[in-house]
């Protein structure tokens, strides 16, 4: 199938042409026709399966007829809301990409930065809006953010907005738009609280899914080493040395151990960089372009902070803390091996993970191989360490009177 057989107007097929894609990915096949339907969908797929573009082609080819108001008249059409400032700035970028041919404008509004240059963007007119939960509120409580005239709303990336605390945020954008917009959902997974938003909010939505969720791609070598905690970071220098090389994603469970292995890295002579939610947006943006430029090749991140990144041409991925949910782990290796390209993931585990690895194993069906070959292998005995206070209680008798307190003393009264 190619573009031109989803009934996709000149504009925009032109546009798609010049990115160099031929022929629609497989959520594209199954969602743009819906879309262009004016049906509400719910889609799950995951990262790094083409589903920008399965929303973004078919909201410009539904905008195209009304994308010559004035500029002033101009009103936000359809508003695609976002977890994470990457992602939709990520989101922004296809957008831009596939309107070069038509005079409908974007633009993309989120924290972190100053809010008066997304002001006077707003105040000029726009057609289509990309923004955060948080800064869309607060733009719209200053009454600069008009929701009144919203056809197509979009949920990106649902389940990772519900799992960060956005679900009250997401019910009220919904309630500040029409009545009569069409909602497209998108979620790599779709688990209970993302199903009950559906039914609450959609209308008869049509249900696509694209791969199974625990799927995953079968050009990633996938590895697996046994390691003491202890030794991690020495385990993780030595593959890095010897075995792994190229462009590199470490993940890492916790802010303070992206930070701890940075530290390391640089003092070992690594090119690194780190993105996780404590940094600043502009700190975040300006890590991800040097990775993305070849500045630096290796880039270490906590899962939040690195859900929906689009990152090309990515030949690792180290799963330095194994996540406890295993679908993590299908969308951490599913960003090596795009396009039919080969990647390599390797996993660190130490004693008290091995149950996270069966929970894994389990949903990709599928046994990791284990490498026994290397300097710091884990003793099978070797139980999980449980960090237990020193203190038994406290030293002092119940009662605050001291000893000498309690002799019996003459008083003068």
């Amino acid at each position: 199938m190619s573009f031109k057989d989803l009934q996709l107007r000149k504009p925009l097929l032109r546009a798609v042409a010049e990115t160099g894609y031929d022929s629609p990915t497989r959520v594209q096949e199954k969602t743009i026709p819906y879309v262009l339907e004016k049906r509400d969908v719910i889609v799950s797929a995951q990262t790094g399966t083409g589903k920008t573009a399965a929303f973004a082609l078919p909201i410009l080819q539904l905008l195209l007829d009304k994308q010559d108001a004035p500029k002033k008249g101009k009103t936000i059409k359809a508003l695609i809301v976002s977890p994470t400032r990457e992602l939709a700035l990520q989101i922004q970028d296809n957008f831009k990409t596939y309107s070069t041919y038509t005079n409908l404008r974007t633009t993309v509004i989120y924290g972190g930065v100053s809010i008066d240059p997304q002001k006077d963007v707003l105040n000029k007119g726009i057609d289509i809006l990309i923004a955060t939960p948080g800064r869309l509120l607060d733009l719209h409580k200053q009454d600069v953010v008009n929701l009144d005239y919203v056809e197509i709303l979009v949920l990106d990336e649902a389940d990772l907005m519900l799992d960060m605390g956005f679900l009250d945020d997401v019910k009220k954008i919904e309630r500040l738009c029409t009545r009569e917009k069409q909602i497209l959902l998108f979620s790599a997974t779709i688990p209970y609280k993302v199903e009950q938003l559906a039914n609450s909010i959609l209308h008869d939505p049509k249900r696509i899914e694209v791969a199974q969720n625990s799927s995953t791609a079968s050009n990633v070598d996938q590895f697996l080493y046994y390691v003491p905690k202890r030794n991690k970071i020495e385990l993780c220098l030595h593959l890095l040395r010897n075995t792994i090389n190229g462009r590199i994603i470490i993940f890492r469970r916790t802010k303070f151990g992206v930070d701890k292995l940075e530290k390391t890295l640089v003092k070992n002579g690594y090119k690194v960089d780190s993105i996780h939610g404590d940094k600043s947006q502009t700190a975040r943006q300006e890590a991800l372009n040097r990775f993305k430029d070849g500045a630096t090749n290796i880039l270490i991140a906590t899962d939040v902070a690195a859900r929906g990144i689009d990152i090309n041409n990515l030949d690792a991925v180290i799963n330095f803390d194994l996540p406890n949910i295993p679908e993590t782990y299908v969308h951490r290796i599913g960003r090596t091996a795009r396009a039919g390209n080969s990647g390599l993931a390797v996993s660190l585990c130490s004693a008290d993970e091995k149950s996270y690895i069966k929970s894994i194993q389990q949903l990709i069906q599928l046994h990791l191989d284990v490498i026994d070959e290397h300097p710091y292998p884990l003793n099978p005995k070797e139980k999980p360490i449980i960090h237990k206070s020193k203190k038994t209680g406290s030293q002092h008798k119940k009662g605050r009177k001291s000893q000498a307190s309690k002799k019996k003393k003459k008083r003068w009264y």
